[in-house]
C-alpha cells in the first residue's frame, strides 16, 4: 500500500539544494520550541500552587506527566508518521505544542495540565517525525551535524526559558509568561504550514508500518543495543540531575545555590559536547569510538560525582559526565539511518523507540532514587543502581557490528 504524503512536495531538484537551509531553520526552530517549553513551569511551581490552591504533588504533574506522555507517544508517533504522512504528522505535532499559547487564559489547573499534556503528545510525535525529514533533505554527514544542532538548540531553549521565566512572570504574570513561551511553537507551526516541504513518495517505496515491521526493526541487534544503551544513560542522567543538588547539600555541605550551580554544569557542558559529537564523526570514521569513549567517561564521571568528596574532584567528575552523556547522541541518532533496509518510516520507528524507552526510564529513575533514599537513608545506593546501568553504553560500543558509512540500499536486514 502506497503512502501519499500531504503538503507541498519537495522535488529531487529541490532536495540537497539551497532550500534545505530553510528546512534546517524550521527543524531547529521546532527543537528550540520543544526545549523552550520542556521544564519552563518548574521555576513557576510556587506561583502556580498558590494561584490554583493545589498541592505540590499535583503541581509536579505539570512536569512529571509530560515525561510520561512524551514517552508513551514516542513509538506510536513513529508509526503515525508512516500512516498519517510526514508533512501532516509534523504539522500536527507543532500545533499541539502551540496550544501552550492558551496557557495565558487557562481558567484552572486541569485546563493548564491538559495543555501541558497536549505539548507532551506533540513532543512525542515530533521527534520520530524529524528522522525521515532529515533523511529526505540531507546527506549522511549533514544529518550527523543536524542531529547535533537539534540537541544543542533544545538545551539552549530549556536554558533560556528556565532563566527568564521568573523575571518575565514578575513583569507580566506567570500565565502570560507561559503563554508567550507557547506562542513560539504556534508561530513555528504556522511557518511550517507555508514553508515546510516533504518529498512525494515514489510508488512502491513507502508503506505504513505494521506490528510485524515494528518487531522486525526493534529486534535488529544494532537497534536493540542502541535503545538499551540510550535508556541506561538517560535514566542515570535524570536521576543525578534530580537528586544531586539535594545530595550535595545534605552530604557534602554545599549551599543550595552552589549545589544547583554544580549540577547545572551538566546541560551547560552538554551543549558544547553535543556539538563536538556532531562534527568529530566527519573526521573520525569509527562509530564504535563514539560509544566506547563516552561510555568510559560516563562510568567514571558518574561514580566520581557522588563518591568523591573533594570539590575539585566533584567539578571534574561533573564535566566528564556531561561530556560523556551528550557527545554520543549525534552518532546514536544517525547510525540507524545507515542500517540495511532502513526506510525513513522504519527509522521513525527507531527514533520513536528511543523516545519511549528512554522517556520511561527518565520517569522512573528519580522515583527509584528517592525511594532508595527514604529506605536506606542515603542517595548512594540508588545512584549506584543507575551508574551500573549507564555502563551499558560502553558495552554496546564494543558489541556493535560494523556499519557502512554509505546510506543503506537493501530492502531488509535479517
Amino acid at each position: 500500500m502506497q503512502a501519499v504524503p500531504a503538503g507541498p512536495p519537495a522535488s529531487e531538484a529541490v532536495a540537497h539544494s539551497s532550500y534545505r537551509f530553510v528546512i534546517a531553520g524550521l527543524v531547529l526552530a521546532a527543537h528550540f520550541s520543544v526545549g523552550l517549553n520542556f521544564v519552563v513551569v518548574s521555576p513557576l511551581l510556587p506561583l502556580i500552587t498558590e494561584e490554583y490552591g493545589i498541592t505540590r504533588t499535583s503541581a509536579s504533574l505539570l512536569v512529571g506527566l509530560v515525561f510520561l506522555i512524551h514517552a508513551a507517544f514516542g513509538l506510536p508517533g513513529g508509526v503515525l508518521v508512516s500512516r498519517f504522512g510526514l508533512y501532516r504528522a509534523y504539522t500536527l505535532s507543532w500545533f499541539l505544542m502551540g496550544l501552550l499559547a492558551l496557557s495565558a487564559v487557562a481558567p484552572d489547573f486541569p485546563a493548564l495540565l491538559a495543555l501541558r499534556l497536549a505539548y507532551g503528545v506533540g513532543y512525542g510525535v515530533m521527534i520520530p517525525a524529524t528522522a525521515p525529514l532529515l533523511m529526505q533533505w540531507y546527506r549522511p554527514s549533514e544529518i550527523t551535524v543536524m542531529n547535533a544542532l537539534n540537541i544543542a538548540v533544545f538545551s539552549l531553549g530549556a536554558a533560556v526559558s528556565v532563566s527568564t521565566a521568573v523575571p518575565l512572570s514578575g513583569a507580566l504574570g506567570w500565565q502570560n509568561a507561559l503563554g508567550i513561551f507557547g506562542v513560539v511553537p504556534l508561530a513555528g507551526a504556522i511557518a511550517w504550514s507555508f514553508l515546510g516541504k516533504t518529498k512525494r513518495a515514489t510508488p512502491g517505496t513507502a508503506s505504513p508500518v505494521g506490528l510485524r515491521d515494528i518487531w522486525r526493526v526493534l529486534t535488529i541487534r544494532t537497534v536493540l543495543l542502541l535503545v538499551i544503551a540510550d535508556a541506561g544513560v538517560f535514566a542515570q542522567y535524570t536521576a543525578l540531575s534530580t537528586w544531586l543538588p539535594t545530595f550535595y547539600h545534605e552530604a557534602r555541605g554545599m549551599s543550595l545555590n552552589q549545589a544547583g550551580f554544580v549540577t547545572g554544569l551538566l546541560p551547560l557542558v552538554g551543549v558544547l559536547a553535543v556539538m563536538l559529537g556532531g562534527f568529530l564523526p566527519l573526521k573520525v570514521h569509527s562509530d564504535r569510538l563514539f560509544f566506547i569513549v563516552p561510555g568510559v567517561m560516563i562510568g567514571l564521571g558518574s561514580m566520581g560525582s557522588f563518591l568523591i568528596g573533594d570539590p575539585v574532584g566533584i567539578y571534574a567528575s561533573i564535566i566528564i559526565l556531561g561530556v560523556g552523556s551528550w557527545s554520543y547522541a549525534p552518532t546514536l541518532l544517525t547510525l540507524p539511518m545507515r542500517l540495511p533496509g532502513m526506510t525513513p518510516e522504519r527509522v521513525a520507528v527507531v527514533w520513536g523507540s528511543f523516545v519511549t524507552i528512554s522517556g520511561t526510564a527518565m520517569f522512573i529513575s528519580p522515583l527509584v532514587v528517592g525511594a532508595a533514599r527514604d529506605m536506606a537513608g542515603s542517595f548512594i545506593p540508588g545512584f549506584i543502581i543507575f551508574a551500573v546501568g549507564a555502563w551499558f553504553l560502553l558495552l554496546a560500543g564494543v558489541a556493535l557490528p560494523r556499519v557502512s558509512r554509505a546510506p543503506a540500499r537493501d530492502a531488509h536486514e535479517d
